[in-house]
């Protein structure tokens, strides 16, 4: 890993801090407290409050302690489910497939009456 990370553009920024202040929102609507939070996902305060202010710091493997803590941890599997863009260029690699023609098909059924 490089001792320095790269600049993250202003668009990713403002993803994670919105994340973040969902993470903050739904810790509040459960009525959790900094502590019992920390406690329950086994995470220091520090962490919880740079997870809740957008830090890029933050490890994917944190993030996934602190969502199930707020029992969200299913909304991770719905990230990148849905790959349209992926799938139309997959779709636009596949071989055509090609169809044999007529002159082939006499031959293979000459093939076989005379087997016969």
């Amino acid at each position: 890993m490089p001792a320095k990370q790269p600049p993250f553009y202003p668009a990713q920024k403002r993803i994670l801090v919105a994340l973040g202040e969902r993470l903050r929102l739904a810790r509040l609507r459960r009525k959790l407290t900094i502590e019992i939070t920390c406690q329950r996902a086994g995470i220091s305060r520090m962490t919880l409050f740079r997870a809740e202010a957008g830090s890029p710091a933050i490890a994917l493997g944190t993030l996934l302690r602190i969502l199930s803590v707020l029992g969200l941890e299913g909304d991770l599997e719905l990230v990148a489910r849905d790959d349209k863009a992926g799938r139309i260029l997959q779709d636009q690699a596949l071989p055509l497939r090609r169809r044999r023609g007529a002159r082939a098909r006499t031959k293979t059924s000459e093939r076989k009456e005379h087997a016969l």
